[in-house]
């Protein structure tokens, strides 16, 4: 594990976008194409906002993502597609975009999108960690042990809460009880992860993912487990951790 710290949320976004780049350029000269996995939520607008204007051959990546609420339109304001396609894929043009698609027969639309994660190695994967220490939707206690790729899974109340602290939705009683989330397998499958992180609401979840050893009812802790696990977090974030 690799942790490295900002001054600010901006700083820390063109600190690991230089990174994400160089990664993503390497994949690219190695193979022809390099494949990405992305988070949202207001923790990643500094990140995806530098990593859009990163000199990569965008139209040699390909880009999938993590999670997105069932039964929820791609018109709504907290609709993770919705947010990607403002915020990233209107700025760069990727080789494709695997959306999770919650639209008509969603179990099918796992198994399509099952079939095209698997279809090759991901080469980085940007993580997010939540305030409850969730990685995508899997929140505590998560399931370490579920080798499908995306799964529908309930959605716990500082979940929710966190939603509405952040303004995707006005009350928590708005947000969906479900979600489809790739799993925490899944996610380690990455050949790298990058974690960006910052923020004062995060501060604890940095210090529960750290003073923990590996536990489902810390699922960030798993990853720790990976073998190239990048920590990008601000003075915010780490605060509960170091003191300056």
């Amino acid at each position: 594990m690799i942790i490295s710290i900002s001054t600010n949320a901006e700083e820390l976004g063109i600190s690991a976008s230089e990174f994400v780049s160089n990664k993503l350029n390497e994949a690219i000269e190695a193979n022809g194409e390099a494949r990405i996995v992305v988070s949202t939520g207001s923790s990643q607008f500094e990140t995806l906002n530098a990593l859009s204007k990163a000199k990569v051959d965008w139209h040699k990546v390909e880009l999938f993502h993590l999670d997105e609420y069932l039964s929820l339109p791609i018109t709504h304001k907290a609709s993770f597609r919705k947010y990607l396609k403002d915020r990233f894929l209107s700025l760069v043009n990727v080789k494709k975009f695997h959306g999770v698609e919650v639209d008509g027969d969603v179990n099918h639309n796992i198994e399509i999108l099952t079939r095209e994660i698997r279809n090759k190695p991901i080469d980085i994967g940007l993580i997010g960690i939540g305030e409850n220490a969730h990685i995508a939707f899997n929140d505590p206690p998560a399931d370490f042990d579920t080798k499908d790729a995306y799964r529908i899974l309930e959605l716990d109340e500082q979940c929710k809460r966190q939603q509405v602290n952040e303004g995707w939705f006005d009350s928590i009683e708005e947000v969906p009880d479900k979600a489809v989330s790739m799993s925490v397998w899944q996610i380690m499958q990455c050949k790298t992860i990058v974690s960006c992180v910052p923020h004062k609401a995060k501060a604890h979840a940095i210090f529960k993912t750290l003073s923990n050893k590996l536990t489902n009812k810390v699922p960030s802790t798993m990853l720790k487990q990976h073998s190239d696990f990048h920590l990008y977090l601000d003075y915010n974030s780490s605060s509960e951790v170091i003191v300056f």
